[in-house]
Formats: C-alpha cells, structure tokens, sequence
C-alpha cells in the first residue's frame, strides 16, 4: 500500500536536506530517502575535508615562511594519518547532525535507494511512498575516462581514503578539483604533476585565471604537462604506475594517479523513464528556471542538475523550491547568475560574475572596459617568495557597472563574499572608487584601480 507524503526527496545531500527541511519548517509532511553518509559529496568527499587538507598545505606553507620572519622552527615533517582521523571524526559528526536536524524538524529518513514507480510514486528498502512533489537531489559522481588500466587510478572520492601521502603524484584534469587537489597534494611534499588536455587550466573561468592558476602551480613546484590525451594506465613489475598519453609520451613513474576529469549525475538506478523525466546535456536532469524536471511534479537541485555544480547553491536552489512549493511563495527560483565562487588553490582564487570573453560577446566588445591590478602583496615584503596576486574588474557601459569581478592571491576566498554582494546589487565602478580603502590590505586594490 502507498504510504502518502507532501514531499519525497531523494538523496541526503545539501540539495535534498535544504529543501526537506524548508518544507517541513512550512508543515509539509516530508520523507528524505538516503542509502549512504548524509551531507553528500561536499560533507563526506568535498568541499569540508578537502579544505581542511588545504588548511593543513597551507600551514606548511606558513611554517616555511616563519623563518623569514624570524621565528626559528623546527619542521618534522607532516603526519598524514593522524590529520585523517581527526579530518574523518570531525565528518562523522556532521553525518550525525544532519540526522538530528532531520529528527528535530520531523523529517523521516528512510534508509534505502529510491526508484521511480511512477511519475508520482518510488520505492525504497521495501516500501512504496508516493507525494504530489518529488525532488531529485541525487549529486554526481566523478568520471573515470575509458581507457586501458584507468581503474588503477583513483578519483577525488579515492583521495580521501588514502592513508598515508603518496611520494609521486599524477593529477590528470585541467578543471578546479583537479588544481585544488594539485596543490594540496604538493603542499604537503609528494612530488606532483598535472596532465593538462590543453595549455592552461580553469579554461571555463577568465582567460586571467587560467593563466595565474598555471603560474602558481609551477611555483609551488608542480609540473605541467600540457596537451595531452589519455592513451593508458600501466603498473609496472615494482608497483608504480606509468600514464602513457595518446601522441606517445609518458608520465610517472608515480605512486598514485589521480583522475579528475569531470563528473557525472547520479542516476544510473532511479529508472526516471517510469516518471517521464528527460536527461539534458551530459547526462544531467534537464530542469528549467524553477528546478521543474520534463515530468510534472518532479524537481531537481544540486549537482544532478548540472548547473553551476556548488554546495550554497544546491542549498539555496532546494530552500527557494520549498518556498515556493510550500511557503506560498510563489515565483520564487534561485537566479543563477552573478554566482560566487572560490578555488582553493594556492593561493586561492576567487571569482564571481562574467569572464571578460563572455561579457564582450554579451554586450559587444567596445561596451566593456577591464581594469586589472597586478603586485606583490605585503605578506611578501620580507619573504624570498614573490607571487603575485592578481584582480581583475569587468565593466560595462558608460556607469561602468560591475559585471565580473576575479581575484588570485592570498585572502581571495574571504575577500569575495563582500564584493559579490555589491556585484549582485548592481555596483558601479564609481561606487568602488568612493569606497574607502582598508590599508594595508589586499583588497584595497579592488577600490583603488584606474
């Protein structure tokens, strides 16, 4: 017999645990069907352990740079294991309060794995619930390219469950898990290479990001390699692996290769034909401004969507849907432009608005004008190291409204969120000039350009 909810979501995620939870705070009588860790990728194997490693490559860098400002340290090394069990602790706690919020809000989690029945009914761990809603939130998963030996690497789901640090590492992939992963993996000392398919990384963001994230890849001392195709994975006699590339060069030996190629939605085993629900460009679920699916009744958030594949927004998507489907809040969608979002790379990499390319392309060439700024920042005064940060203003129109806004150096993921607001709000490049600097910072320069 179907068992009758308000809402069904399917997967525990930031997406589905947003927007059950919203509908419940509006008396929706709600169902959350999860069969792995809550919190999804960005809890268990994302963005929450992953910047705690940064934390830790970071700290190495600091340690480095103490003796440049007098502090006589004695470094012995980095312990791996005993930042994983601290790391994997501090993520089992947010698994179990995830459930509590869950409990709290009356939400009933169902432990199982979701298929659809019907365009208004699914199934899981032997019961059948249907509602007049049914949300998709069923996140990605990282893609393996389909070459000989490609199952001997592993894939950012893999990077947290290695052990110890690896002493030689491969990064195959130019996007930002891969430059995140990159630099975390030389900053806590294992030799590592990056495999480029092009000359540049970030090829999605301003051509400026692109070009910084290379340069510091090579100054925190990895190697580029650039154009280079898959052809294979081999593990010789004595356990190193050698990635073979299609034109016939090599890379490795190495200890471990690490795929970071793309990612794909989840929803191999939800059976979605049954509910009409059509898959769109790469597989994601084709959903249009109010997270609405090909099938009525049925939405998706988060990165099964595809769109802009980041945990706020997955949030934000999921609690605007709740608004609207249950707060009586009607027109309510999340606006998926100006969208912030940072890299953490070393140093990190901010970003929010339009690359300068789309911007010409969108207002046509003579109506945007850019300002960069380009200089060593104070930290570095006493320092032998000299990166550079660099920050860009993509402007357009005779007020000069503010319309990308990009930064590379340290304090970039701090510095963003407030300048996103004012991106978001329609800022102009006059309103930054008569906003008073903050000296000496970094991200005075932002206010200071001409």
């Amino acid at each position: 017999m179907d068992e009758k909810f308000d809402l069904v979501v399917i997967g525990g995620g930031s997406g589905g645990l947003a927007a059950a939870q919203r509908a419940a705070e509006y008396g929706a009588r709600a169902v959350l069907i999860e069969s792995g860790r809550l919190g999804g990728t960005c809890v268990n194997v994302g963005c929450v352990p992953k910047k705690i490693m940064w934390n830790a490559a970071e700290l190495g860098g600091a340690l480095h740079d103490a003796r440049e400002y007098g502090f006589h340290v004695d470094e012995r090394g980095h312990d791996w294991h005993a930042l994983k069990g601290k790391r994997d602790l501090y993520v089992a706690r947010l698994n179990e309060l995830y459930a509590a919020n869950l409990a709290r809000r009356q939400v009933e989690l169902l432990r199982g794995r979701a298929r659809f029945l019907d365009a208004r009914t699914v199934s899981a761990a032997g019961r059948t619930l249907s509602a007049p809603h049914i949300i998709i939130a069923t996140g990605g998963h990282p893609e393996v390219p389909r070459i000989p030996g490609a199952e001997l690497g592993i894939t950012s789901d893999g990077f947290f469950e290695l052990a110890a640090l690896p002493p030689r590492v491969v990064v195959a992939g130019g996007g930002y898990i891969a430059v995140e992963l990159a630099g975390i993996f030389a900053g806590l000392g294992a030799h590592t290479t990056l495999v480029l398919r092009g000359t540049t990384a970030l090829r999605t963001f301003d051509p400026m990001i692109g070009e910084a994230s290379v340069a510091m890849l090579r100054a925190a001392g990895v190697a580029l390699v650039t154009g280079a195709s898959a052809g294979s994975l081999t593990r010789g006699a004595g356990g190193a692996l050698t990635f073979a590339l299609a034109d016939g060069r090599s890379v490795g030996p190495c200890d471990c290769l690490l795929w970071a190629v793309g990612r794909k939605a989840s929803v191999a085993d939800l059976a979605l034909a049954r509910a009409g629900v059509r898959l769109g460009a790469g597989g994601f679920v084709a959903t249009d401004m109010y997270q609405a699916t090909s099938a009525a009744g049925i939405y998706a958030v988060g990165d099964v969507a595809g769109r802009a594949q980041l945990t706020p927004v997955a949030i934000a998507a999921g609690r605007r849907l709740a608004d609207r489907l249950f707060g009586g809040l009607s027109g309510r969608h999340l606006d998926y432009d100006h969208i912030p979002t940072v890299i953490f790379g070393r140093p990190p990499i901010g970003t929010v608005g339009l690359a300068e390319p789309v911007a010409r392309a969108r207002y046509g060439h003579d109506a945007v004008q850019v300002f960069r700024s380009s200089f060593v920042p104070l930290y570095q005064a006493v320092t032998e190291a000299k990166p550079r940060t660099e920050m860009k203003l993509v402007t357009v129109g005779a007020e000069q409204r503010i319309v990308g806004l990009h930064v590379v150096g340290a304090g970039a993921d701090e510095m963003l969120q407030g300048f996103a607001v004012a991106v978001r709000m329609g800022a102009t490049k006059k309103d930054f000039d008569d906003t008073v600097a903050i000296h000496p910072t970094s991200a005075e320069e932002l206010v200071t350009m001409r």
